[in-house]
């Protein structure tokens, strides 16, 4: 961070918040808020006289509360810019100004104000962090009754040189040292009841650091890990796993179900060892949660700013696993560290290398190549009625309507979702490689033979297409007549579409794209959700059943759900008759010979 702080190309808003994305790759405009610090970081000279006189006092979140700090403080050792900031909402403010006495540099202001920046760039990389699991909704470990439970963090405090205690590991309690610790694995992590699902990665390997840190300051510590199992795969890190085990550390597998405090302040553990498939009691003097880890508190924020996509476990969703590990979906945002999982220093810092790399290769010609893949207006048709600007989530069409000219595409900014060819009332919008007699065409290939018994599907090629791809990969079984349409995105999928699917025989048609909320295109899904609920309508008062027509939210990790949307779906195909189909076909071809002009 020092380096960073010092290089001439690198700006670092500290105190900041994102409050607003737009633009596109190339060209986006990204709003700041830097909140007020209260003082002068260019002439403060961090000698810390206004914070000894300071008679507030607050604990210390650096220190994860186990020492004290004043309302004007520096928020951790190293910190950029080296220089107090001061939090008003603890501050006695001017009725104190003991600080602002003491300051020889004159740098306090407590009227100082936020400012809003706005900032131009080509490329966005987000490493938003991650936050630890608090322990507090699992309180069968006790760490809201037992002082001498802690967490993984706190510990990581009192053992460190420059924390509280500076570097003396002692009991909460009664500030004695312990003679055994005991640490508790996987809190917060792999539950399907709190916390989450996923493996947090660092645990194992920061609870075996720990084990050593120990043995290593007293090698007559008894020290035990209760653990579902060890997942030591990094470089030498099944070599310090064997080490911890040779310097005396007990693993016992097995996760304790109940703890309990002594009279003396020891902490007893019941677990069930599943080696030796017996209930035992360990009492220890100290309790250790190895917390996980949970992605960072703005990560859905500025997932919505961006038109990103998140995983189901919250994190954010790469383009491509193998292929783009640290590209996003939306052109020119790529992800480093923790954002997209959870991570080791390591790994954090190859991506992080990676990110920089791609963001280089994007921006270092000066100009920006786009996809192919976007909407051309056809000037002749178009009647300037404005309904493509109204919904392209980019922006990236205009139109003077005092004019009434015909509407324009901004190429670089066009990203390829469709859904102004679909909602184009008067064919004025031509999809590149989308088109709609491409697709069309797709569906008669499909419909050309057995009509009756196939499920066709419109998949948005981010997630439902890729569920579907992910299905696969994790070979889940789903009826094989279903037959995939590939579109960029469900709004693409033109009301035209589903009745040509239902004239050419099919029994039912599924339109399926990202969740809302989630749309690899901001919100194009949404116009999707409001097409297929007006088809429905026209369905209706045709005398065709609407469920023929159904709507399914799928995302890129979702395999399961993919292959049980299809499973509902052949179901459904099952009930539709030979006769309901050939008299939708009738009612269809009927209706557009009334509209074709003689």
């Amino acid at each position: 961070m020092a380096d960073a702080g010092r290089h001439p190309n690198i700006t670092l808003h500290t105190l900041s918040e994102v409050t607003g994305v737009s633009g596109y790759v190339g060209n986006f405009t990204i709003n700041i808020v830097k909140r007020a610090r209260h003082v002068d970081e260019t002439s403060c000279t961090s000698c810390g006289e206004c914070a000894k006189v300071c008679p507030v006092v607050f604990p210390d979140e650096f220190n994860m509360g186990l020492s004290s700090r004043r309302a004007i403080y520096i928020p951790f050792p190293q910190a950029v810019p080296s220089a107090y900031a001061i939090n008003m909402n603890e501050c006695m403010g001017r009725g104190c100004s003991k600080c602002l006495d003491v300051c020889d540099k004159k740098c306090i202001d407590f009227h100082m104000s936020d400012q809003e920046i706005q900032v131009k760039a080509g490329s966005i990389v987000v490493a938003t962090g991650l936050e630890p699991y608090d322990p507090t909704q699992m309180d069968e470990y006790g760490y809201t009754r037992f002082e001498n439970v802690v967490t993984s963090l706190e510990f990581e405090r009192l053992v460190n040189a420059g924390g509280p205690t500076q570097g003396t590991l002692i009991r909460p309690k009664d500030r004695k040292h312990p003679s055994s610790v005991g640490f508790i694995q996987c809190v917060g992590s792999r539950s399907k009841r709190k916390g989450g699902t996923y493996c947090s990665n660092i645990c194992c390997m920061n609870t075996i650091k720990s084990t050593l840190v120990l043995k290593e300051h007293d090698p007559d510590m008894e020290i035990k890990v209760f653990y579902i199992d060890i997942r030591a795969f990094g470089k030498g890190f099944e070599d310090l796993y064997n080490r911890s085990r040779q310097l005396g550390v007990k693993y016992v597998r097995g996760l304790p179900g109940m703890v309990e405090e002594l009279e003396n302040g020891d902490m007893r553990v019941a677990v069930e060892n599943t080696v030796s498939g017996k209930v035992e009691f360990h009492d220890m003097d100290l309790l250790v949660l190895s917390i996980g880890v949970k992605p960072a508190s703005g990560t859905q924020k500025l997932q919505e700013m961006l038109g990103l996509q998140l995983t189901s476990d919250g994190f954010y969703l790469e383009a491509h696993p193998k292929l783009q590990p640290v590209d996003a979906a939306t052109r020119g945002i790529f992800y480093a560290g923790c954002a997209e999982g959870p991570k080791d220093i390591k790994e954090s810092v190859t991506q992080g290398s990676a990110a920089a790399a791609r963001a280089i290769r994007l921006m270092h010609k000066g100009l920006i190549t786009t996809e192919p893949i976007t909407s051309m207006i056809m000037e002749q048709h178009c009647k300037s009625c404005g309904k493509c600007v109204e919904v392209c989530p980019y922006g990236a069409i205009t139109m003077d309507a005092k004019k009434k000219s015909p509407a324009k595409v901004n190429s670089a900014a066009c990203a390829g979702c469709g859904t102004c060819a679909a909602e184009c009332a008067f064919g004025a919008i031509v999809m590149n490689h989308f088109t709609d007699n491409q697709i069309l065409s797709q569906v008669d290939v499909m419909l050309t033979e057995n009509a009756s018994e196939k499920v066709l599907t419109f998949a948005c090629n981010w997630c439902s297409y890729a569920g579907a791809d992910y299905a696969g990969v994790s070979r889940l079984q789903y009826p094989s007549n279903v037959r995939l349409i590939r579109t960029m995105c469900s709004g693409r999928v033109d009301e035209k579409f589903i009745w040509h699917a239902f004239e050419k025989g099919a029994p039912v048609v599924l339109v399926s794209g990202c969740h809302i909320g989630d749309c690899h295109y901001i919100n194009a899904n949404h116009w999707t959700e409001k097409r297929i609920d007006k088809v429905r309508k026209k369905m209706e008062k045709k005398g065709i059943r609407p469920e023929r027509l159904q709507l399914s939210w799928i995302s890129a990790a979702e395999g399961v759900r993919f292959a049980r949307v299809m499973t509902d779906m052949e179901k459904l195909r099952k009930g539709v008759t030979a006769e309901e189909i050939m008299a939708t076909q009738k009612l269809l071809q009927k209706d557009q010979k009334e509209t074709v002009p003689s």
